[in-house]
């Protein structure tokens, strides 16, 4: 057969083929496709809409648990079980707004010396409340429960514990949840905030107290970074400094973490360019944002532990069939795990304040230039400069880490903005399987404290499969360091 011949017959046989493609897709296509993760979801929405308190009830005031693992509690703290510190006073803040006035929530726990000299100022991660631990006014159990009590590494018995709810939280203290002056919701109106804006309204709050010098300034994760803040600003009011899985200076990764998180809460149609308090909250993006948290907050170790390849179990209705078919709805365990994350938060946190509140982190930087640029200074204490740190040496290989193949372009303006820190007994840990802040940025900011000419910095590095997680989870490693510090 030629050429034209084969094709001519192609030509006659191309209908046949057509048609018996078609009978084919048919057969495959007739069953309608079911997405009951997508029909959850809906069922999810329109019970929100139907309810007429649904995001800023005070009801509900404990965590839901859940099955999965031993998470940190994230629920809304009962008004009556927290103090709340009134400034009635302007704020001058970083970035060149004000806030005419604000509010600190805040918890305590211990006695507080007659010389108030025993205070220890505990900073929270991004999303936590000021509930760190279990009071006569609120018995349930706080995120850092483990840690804070006698003979624990915040001993109530020795020292007096204060926690706040950071500015732009929405947990008790003035974020865009509250009301302005006029009574409208800041909303998108409130000022962009920095780490040091936060730092600068927990001592007011001191100045409240009358507490003129802090025992320690600790913190992990975001906290980790307001505690070097707080050494930063006040060097002459900070006794000793904690700072657990933070960074002087967050890493373009961490950035990039963040700014998807984000991405997806202002891409929900709900967040309405932050003017959703009068309508249905962007749960969607709420979810998705907090999924991606989650991911980042644990490590890959851990998954294989924890959940490892498991399917999750099938409902009664999915059971009828002999064979399991796999779905484009979770399947995989973990895939369970994650959106059930997603779900217990996304109503339990003001979307605003994730996204003001990461966005402070995003910003945070210790290098001497970009303190320069903000033109933040420390009180009482001279500014630190490049001139009186460019004959530094590089820090002599420390015995706790091995030392970096090329130390970053940025790490000498690193040591140089550090510089008010140098006279401040420090306590650094990291964790091996941290991805959100990974044990370099620790081991950096280590060197470059001992580069400013500090003898007073300890490290540790912990091992384990918790990732960044496990300043919340390991008591033993965390809290005995922590306490031996402290103590």
């Amino acid at each position: 057969m030629n050429l034209i011949a084969r094709n001519s017959f192609r030509l006659r046989t191309l209908p046949h083929c057509l048609r018996s493609l078609r009978q084919q897709t048919t057969c495959a296509t007739t069953a309608t496709p079911s997405f009951p993760c997508v029909d959850a979801h809906a069922a999810r929405e329109s019970k929100i809409l139907a309810s007429s308190v649904y995001r800023y009830s005070q009801s509900d005031t404990r965590a839901s648990s859940g099955d999965s693992g031993p998470e940190p509690p994230y629920a809304r703290p009962n008004p009556l079980s927290y103090n709340t510190y009134h400034h009635q006073y302007p704020l001058e803040l970083t970035y060149g707004s004000t806030l005419p006035s604000f509010d600190i929530a805040y918890e305590t726990w211990g006695t507080l010396s007659p010389s108030r000299d025993n205070v220890i100022l505990l900073h929270t991660g991004l999303s936590a409340s000021s509930h760190a631990a279990s009071t006569e006014l609120n018995p349930t159990e706080g995120w850092w429960e483990k840690f804070i009590g006698p003979g624990r590494a915040l001993d109530t018995s020795q020292f007096f514990v204060i926690c706040t709810n950071v500015l732009g939280g929405c947990y008790g203290s003035t974020g865009p949840s509250s009301l302005d002056p006029e009574g409208q919701r800041y909303a998108t109106r409130f000022p962009i905030l920095s780490i040091f804006d936060m730092v600068r309204a927990q001592f007011k709050l001191l100045d409240h107290l009358s507490v003129q010098k802090l025992y320690a300034s600790v913190g992990s994760s975001m906290g980790g970074m307001q505690s070097l803040a707080a050494g930063w600003l006040f060097p002459d009011r900070v006794n000793k400094i904690v700072s657990i899985s933070g960074t002087a200076r967050s890493s373009p990764g961490s950035i990039a973490m963040r700014h998807a998180q984000r991405s997806v809460l202002m891409a929900d149609p709900n967040w309405n360019n932050g003017s959703y308090y009068d309508d249905l909250p962007p749960h969607t993006g709420m979810k998705l944002a907090r999924q991606i948290a989650t991911i980042t907050y644990r490590s890959g170790p851990e998954w294989d532990q924890r959940f490892g390849r498991k399917l999750r179990e099938l409902k009664d209705e999915e059971s009828t069939s002999l064979s399991r078919s796999p779905t484009l709805c979770p399947d995989f365990l973990i895939e369970t795990y994650l959106d059930h994350q997603g779900e217990q938060f996304c109503l339990k946190y003001d979307a605003n304040s994730l996204l003001y509140i990461s966005k402070a982190m995003d910003l945070f930087d210790l290098t001497l230039p970009a303190l320069q640029e903000l033109a933040v200074t420390p009180a009482t204490h001279a500014p630190p400069s490049l001139s009186t740190s460019s004959s530094r040496q590089l820090p002599i290989p420390s015995k706790s880490h091995p030392p970096p193949l090329h130390y970053a372009p940025h790490f000498p303006e690193l040591a140089a903005g550090l510089e008010p820190l140098n006279s401040i007994p420090i306590l650094v840990l990291g964790v091996q399987s941290d991805i959100l802040f990974p044990v370099e940025q620790q081991r950096e900011l280590v060197d470059a404290l001992r580069m400013t000419g500090s003898t007073q910095v300890s490290y540790f590095e912990l091992g384990g499969v918790w990732g960044h997680d496990t300043f919340l989870l390991d008591v033993l490693n965390v809290g005995g360091a922590v306490r031996g510090f402290l103590s």
